[in-house]
């Protein structure tokens, strides 16, 4: 199996009670997670050796955060410790045509004020094959998108491919700053993985007609940023998951794909998910069987490996809505099972 490094920041997360609106709630359910930790579980779900960097602060709470990765067997070796705090997102679940909220409380939070020191990226790549990051670090401070950028150039300098997932976050920066950091990153960058409004909020493109809302998905559109982003990058894959929301429970979900060397394009089976009982972490969970699939198929041809890629990832990310808090807990028979196209839902006796 592979070894894959992915880095980022794990937080607490606190959410109301079923679908509780905050004021209503009088105590809070508690996860970890966060984009790039959430990955790193999926794929030691599916038996790959997934590692995540981060630094947590030395208090109960950041031992509770590395002790939910070492849960599912996610490698913690090399995760930093110091700082003053742990960060926090508080969710806020949504249903039917009210949306979901989520209030992040995570300033200066450890990783956020970490710098390139607190890691020995040379001992972390060395016997690595995959380094995945997203657009959310780097969002988090000015210090931990040095920090990424210094983990991109060890991966490349160990030869280690590397991928992104684009994942702007409003609350988190301006689509200008995005632009101007995330831009810079992308020379390290094989895979590329996002959606229409990451692909336009973060590097500039858009995806042609597209609105998500009234779920009218343009191909061609995707089809033409999709050239435009490899003739522009270089990059040997780009991906994006293709969500059609009809209200906070009921979605349409599937996704697309490029080989940056051949354009072949294609989209992926289509899942009709309703009702939904969580979809945070259901990029992460795109990303990290996107990256199974991309590994597991390597030796097949270039089309042939990204569409048995694209269908694993999609079906771990429709598993994943069914499960609540951020990991995708599904195993790997789970999602082949779905992908085979079993999607009844029967009692396994």
């Amino acid at each position: 199996m592979a070894k894959i490094v992915t880095m980022g920041e794990i937080m607490l997360r606190l959410s109301t009670p079923g679908n509780q609106k905050y004021i209503q709630a009088t105590q809070f359910d508690i996860n970890y997670g966060g984009g790039e930790a959430n990955v790193a579980v999926s794929l030691a779900n599916y038996g790959h050796d997934a590692e995540f960097v981060t630094k947590v602060p030395a208090n109960p709470i950041g031992k509770c955060a590395v002790a939910a990765l070492r849960k599912y067997g996610v490698e913690t070796k090399h995760i930093a410790v110091g700082g003053d705090r742990l960060g926090i997102y508080f969710l806020e679940t949504g249903a039917s045509m009210r949306p979901s909220n989520v209030t992040y409380d995570r300033a200066n939070s450890s990783i956020a004020t970490a710098t390139a020191a607190d890691f020995d990226f040379d001992d972390i790549f060395k016997d690595a094959d995959w380094f995945h990051f997203t657009g959310i670090t780097p969002a988090v401070s000015d210090l931990a998108a040095e920090v990424t950028e210094a983990a991109c150039k060890a991966a490349k300098a160990h030869g280690v491919t590397v991928s992104v997932d684009l994942n702007f976050r409003k609350k988190l920066w301006s689509s200008e700053k995005a632009q101007k950091v995330m831009t810079n990153l992308m020379q390290y960058v094989d895979v590329c993985i996002g959606n229409e409004e990451d692909a336009e909020k973060v590097l500039g493109f858009k995806p042609g007609e597209t609105d998500v809302t009234s779920g009218e998905l343009e191909m061609a559109g995707y089809q033409d940023i999709f050239n435009q982003m490899c003739d522009k990058f270089g990059f040997k894959f780009v991906i994006s998951s293709l969500r059609e929301s009809f209200s906070a429970s009921h979605n349409g979900w599937s996704a697309c794909i490029m080989d940056g060397e051949s354009r072949e394009f294609y989209r992926s089976r289509r899942y009709d998910i309703n009702p939904i009982v969580d979809r945070v972490g259901g990029g992460d969970s795109f990303a990290g069987g996107l990256i199974c699939g991309l590994i597991d198929n390597a030796d097949k041809a270039p089309v042939d490996r990204m569409k048995a890629a694209i269908e694993f990832a999609v079906a771990a990310s429709a598993l994943k809505h069914t499960i609540p808090g951020d990991f995708n807990l599904v195993t790997r028979e789970e999602v082949e099972t779905l992908a085979g196209g079993d999607g009844s839902g029967r009692v396994q006796r």
